[in-house]
């Protein structure tokens, strides 16, 4: 089983910066990927960005250029550095691993951004 612990997560203004991290542990696997999705209230879950082991990342569209996706191997920590945030970008963000054998979910951490 793994466990995910993130952190980072808060309130900041329009414009402002907030940085997630998210520590795997308890896992032998082999992981493909590490990533971030987000949910606002009514809407799905979305794939924010990825990285894989490799070091190529993925990135929804409406964050290139403002966010940025990076990961420790060695501690299996993946960090997203938001920067420039709107607040369209509010909601619950989760850390999700991608291993050999499955994927695991973080319990999410909210990000507001007030106007």
């Amino acid at each position: 089983q793994v466990q995910l612990v993130e952190s980072g997560g808060g309130l900041v203004q329009a414009g402002g910066s907030l940085r997630l991290s998210c520590a795997a542990s308890g896992t032998n696997f082999r992981i493909v990927f590490m990533g971030w999705y987000r949910q606002a209230p009514g809407k799905q879950r979305d794939l924010v960005a990825r990285i894989f082991s490799s070091g190529s990342t993925n990135y929804l569209d409406s964050v290139k250029g403002r966010f940025t996706i990076s990961r420790d191997n060695a501690k299996n920590t993946v960090y997203l550095q938001m920067n420039s945030l709107k607040p369209e970008d509010t909601a619950d963000y989760y850390c999700y691993v991608e291993t050999v054998f499955g994927g695991f979910w973080g319990q999410g951490t909210q990000v507001t951004v007030s106007s």
